[in-house]
């Protein structure tokens, strides 16, 4: 697999043709890893495709599509229609194929688990009989919060023992890597490939004591930053969250450029600032007095930034990985977490700071959750050999739209107001980020071309309709200049 000599936190055209190493990072790592892991992925960036040659130009003198024995490329019709076919069956189209259906399971797997986590934290009735959840609204002015305590209990308040429990199926990683590569390269033993990861590490120089310290505080800012995310699940609606959270674009950018010394690109700057005025607008969406709005918002952005100190920090340290590595990091954080953490969430439970009934664990969301999380995290780090990042960042803004029309559909959610600006703030920011560092030259050509083809179609218009005195004006655009010289032709052809 090549490597990348940076990286590329944006949508980058300018990329050299290469294969995107997959990363542990912004993708979304708690809820779904969604949250966090998504943030995991080693790039928020876009690489292009290599140039394909061009087709050989059909040959003079051709008799019935041949010449000197070799086949010609049909013209006319027909050749328009294999011609067509053939751009929309390129590697190029291909990959977008793959993207788009990417950026659909990205989503939809992101959205789910969000808000089976969400689900989690309604409140159910006391009576065995009746079935049917509320959720407590974020201003309870209008609600009598007696009657709704007295009928209704929250059974699971356990935003640790979840954050454990999602994290100890990342596991489940280089297990499925290891599969995958027994199906794919028969001849390769199970030995060889599990060396072939470790060997990689061994080569940047770490010693095993130095890599197992590192993924322990991986781990943990993995497990903090996901701890985060699902505990603002608890006070906001997930739609909420997630837009909080697509604000990681903007924090990697911002540390890439301190850290990793990334290119100064002053429309990401502005677009940092249009996200940081959406995260205030939801911050006070709901107003300060007696409002636990605001805690929430710090939460969900505290998630955000955890994410983006994660990818970059991996960045810094790891460097470019492989897939061997990455699947084998990931499993190691999911048995450092296993094996280290379970001791606090058993303490949490103990002391009686989370609540959650063993008889009534509500373990079918509790697994769609966990299995919804690991599907959005192995997108995000292992489909970049199938298409661009950009499809697989996409997905992170894409589910904030899909979650709203849930959560107006389960729970009469209202978006307006402050709330609303905030949330189109915050999709405005993440886009400007994801333009190219040379944007301005896309501008300028994209202006020029459209000025070019309007003139071409003007004096195309006058030469079809227009003569001088038998002698014909000519006037014509130098592509080079983008200026239109002028040629008068007279009859026999000689140009004046």
């Amino acid at each position: 697999m090549t490597r990348d000599n940076d990286i590329h936190t944006i949508f980058n055209p300018r990329a050299s043709n290469r294969t995107r190493t997959p990363s542990v990072l912004i993708t979304d790592e708690g809820v779904a890893n969604v949250g966090p892991s998504f943030g995991h992925s080693d790039s928020v960036g876009s690489q292009p495709d290599s140039v394909e040659p061009l087709s050989p130009a059909t040959p003079q003198g051709t008799v019935n599509g041949t010449a000197n024995g070799t086949t010609v490329p049909p013209v006319g019709f027909r050749g328009k229609i294999k011609s067509c076919s053939a751009s929309f069956c390129s590697r190029s189209a291909r990959k977008i194929y793959f993207g788009i259906w990417v950026t659909i399971c990205v989503t939809a797997s992101w959205v789910g688990a969000t808000h089976s986590i969400k689900y989690l934290y309604l409140r159910r009735p006391k009576d065995e009989d009746y079935d049917d959840p509320i959720l407590v609204p974020h201003d309870t002015t209008d609600l009598n919060m007696t009657v709704v305590q007295t009928k209704y209990t929250v059974a699971y308040q356990a935003p640790f023992f979840t954050t454990w429990f999602v994290t100890n199926w990342t596991m489940l990683f280089f297990p499925l890597y290891f599969i995958s590569r027994l199906s794919s390269k028969r001849c390769e033993s199970m030995s060889d490939i599990l060396t072939e990861s470790i060997r990689d590490f061994r080569d940047k120089g770490f010693t095993a004591v130095r890599f197992m310290t590192r993924c322990s505080l991986f781990c943990l800012l993995w497990v903090g930053t996901n701890y985060m995310y699902i505990l603002s699940l608890k006070i906001l609606l997930a739609t909420d969250v997630m837009a909080l959270f697509a604000t990681n674009v903007s924090i990697v950018y911002l540390l890439s450029w301190v850290i990793l010394h990334e290119q100064f690109v002053g429309i990401r700057i502005m677009a940092v600032i249009i996200c940081d005025t959406g995260v205030a607008l939801l911050a006070y969406m709901d107003g300060i007095t007696g409002s636990p709005t605001l805690g929430g918002v710090v939460l969900a952005t505290s998630a955000a930034a955890g994410s983006g100190v994660y990818k970059v920090l991996f960045k810094k340290v790891i460097g470019d990985a492989t897939y061997g590595q990455v699947a084998l990091f990931f499993s190691l954080i999911g048995m450092l977490n296993a094996a280290l953490l379970w001791p606090l969430s058993l303490g949490l439970f103990l002391t009686g700071v989370e609540t959650l009934h063993w008889d009534k664990l509500p373990w079918p969301t509790l697994l769609s959750a966990s299995c919804l999380s690991l599907v959005a995290n192995l997108l995000g780090n292992f489909s970049v050999a199938l298409t661009y990042d950009l499809f697989i960042t996409l997905g992170l803004i894409t589910a904030v739209p899909v979650s709203a029309a849930l959560d107006v559909v389960l729970y009469g959610a209202q978006f307006e107001g402050m709330k609303l600006a905030g949330i189109i703030l915050i999709g405005v920011g993440f886009f400007l980020v994801m333009f190219p560092d040379n944007w301005p030259d896309y501008i300028t050509r994209l202006l020029r071309s459209i000025i070019m083809l309007t003139h071409s179609a003007r004096w195309t218009r006058r030469n079809r309709h227009g003569t001088l005195g038998g002698i014909h004006r000519r006037e014509v655009i130098d592509y080079r200049t983008g200026y239109i010289r002028s040629h008068l032709r007279s009859p026999s052809g000689r140009v004046r």
